[in-house]
């Protein structure tokens, strides 16, 4: 009589702190999301990206929007850390691509995703709000007031994530450079608004 083969050894689920857990769960959730958007994501999805279960992920979240709330605050998080949140000078732009190359996922579901998603809109929109009022009062230094302010004081902000995006999009390139070429544009914005002589 032979001895019975052991059974297989099960691989133990690695314990985590609840903070590292969260941060796990946050991370997998933010690749998921910014795969497919908000919508065509369920939490299979993310349980899948994040190698557990969907019980678990309950454990931390208590649905999908307020996990996608939480990505959402995160990402915002980081990115007011990164890139400030009173003026814009020469430092904002290489400071916006920072953050953007750090957490592109991230940057991509505030200003790709959940723009378009209005759940969650009232995020971006406070952003965008934010950016036009901060550009507003730094571009009055420079451009009288009137229609043409008002025109680059809406347009930079939006043109600047969207050219931020791009690059992201083109595989960031030339690292070095791109602060000051999307500057570059910025400027023939601001040379666009001045009065014509």
């Amino acid at each position: 009589m032979s001895d019975p083969e052991p059974a297989p050894a099960q691989t133990p689920v690695r314990r985590l702190r609840r903070a590292a857990r969260r941060e796990q769960i946050l991370d997998a959730a933010t690749r998921a999301f910014a795969r497919a958007g908000y919508t065509a994501t369920g939490l299979d999805d993310v349980a899948a990206e994040a190698d557990l279960t969907r019980a678990m992920l309950y454990r931390h979240f208590d649905s999908k929007a307020d996990l996608y709330r939480a990505v959402l605050d995160r990402a915002c998080l980081r990115l007011a850390e990164t890139t400030g949140t009173d003026d814009f000078d020469e430092n904002a732009i290489p400071a916006l691509l920072r953050a953007a190359a750090a957490d592109p996922d991230g940057f991509r579901l505030l200003f790709r995703y959940a723009a378009r998603e209005l759940e969650f809109r009232d995020l971006i929109d406070s952003i965008t709000a934010a950016s036009r009022e901060i550009a507003h009062r730094n571009l009055a230094r420079q451009i009288p007031a009137g229609p043409w302010l008002d025109w680059a004081a809406n347009l930079i902000p939006a043109f600047t994530i969207e050219a931020v995006i791009a690059w992201l999009d083109a595989g960031r390139p030339d690292p070095g450079q791109a602060a000051d070429r999307i500057t570059q544009a910025v400027h023939g914005v601001m040379a666009a608004a001045q009065p014509a002589p």
